[in-house]
């Protein structure tokens, strides 16, 4: 991708791409850290690795379809910094690191960020206007499947072959699937909103803005308008869905 991007035009139009590589992908490194402190307190809360549902943070925190909470809409958020076993927090944590490092040096630390936060919440969005039935969920998979939405639409908007991060979706997917207990729903959630995060803040500005306008400043606003936007949707579909279910 930098290479592809080093050698193209510049665009106004187009986010900073650290060529070098030599950003620090700090964001990813404190949301991974994130994850791994708030496991390690649910694991001591629940007395060691198993019943983690034991835990007072994974009762208050998990995301529950069908009417199983009235009110408490920071489960939205706070779900998807839960995960059920080691396993289940190493693959993602490793799926974020992979996915994620590279998105944070080419869209920067700020809207990386809301890319991750859209992805996590569009995911919970799905499940909460979706999910038939009660049932708990929990995990950063939602917004993993948002960087791996986004990384799709960088690599269709740099013109590099998509073939393996379109594989790399579908073998997910038909996972999400085939495995008992994955939320297919937050995943493919997820990756909507995470591919509409990128389009806003790569394709929107372009859309929008006649040529002699698309200066960094107003490509940079344009694009925060789109992320903010979508967040919005997110949260209101899953704040409506759990206000009609516990009615």
């Amino acid at each position: 991708m930098g290479e592809s991007s080093a050698s193209a035009r510049v665009n106004a139009a187009a986010p900073t791409i650290d060529v070098a590589g030599h950003a620090k992908p700090y964001v990813t490194y404190v949301l991974i850290a994130i994850n791994v402190l708030v496991f390690g307190a649910v694991v001591l809360q629940a007395g060691g690795f198993t019943n983690l549902g034991r835990s007072a943070i994974m009762q208050q925190g998990a995301l529950i379809s069908g009417g199983g909470f009235e009110n408490e809409y920071w489960r939205l958020v706070t779900s998807g910094f839960l995960h059920w076993s080691v396993i289940h927090l190493a693959v993602n944590m490793f799926s974020l690191y992979v996915i994620g490092a590279d998105l944070e040096r080419l869209f920067g630390r700020g809207r990386y960020l809301a890319v991750y936060v859209i992805g996590l919440l569009g995911g919970s969005a799905a499940v909460m206007a979706l999910e038939p039935g009660l049932k708990v969920t929990a995990g950063a998979s939602g917004a993993i499947y948002g960087l791996l939405g986004a990384l799709l639409i960088v690599i269709l908007r740099l013109k590099l072959p998509a073939t393996t991060v379109i594989a790399v979706i579908v073998i997910n997917v038909v996972l999400s699937i085939s495995i008992p207990g994955i939320s297919l729903l937050g995943h493919l959630g997820g990756l909507v909103f995470g591919a509409a995060a990128a389009a806003a803040v790569i394709w929107l500005p372009v859309k929008i803005l006649p040529p002699e306008r698309q200066t960094a400043q107003q490509v940079t606003k344009i694009g925060w308008y789109g992320l903010t936007a979508l967040a919005v949707i997110a949260l209101v579909i899953g704040t409506s869905f759990a206000v009609e279910a516990s009615l």
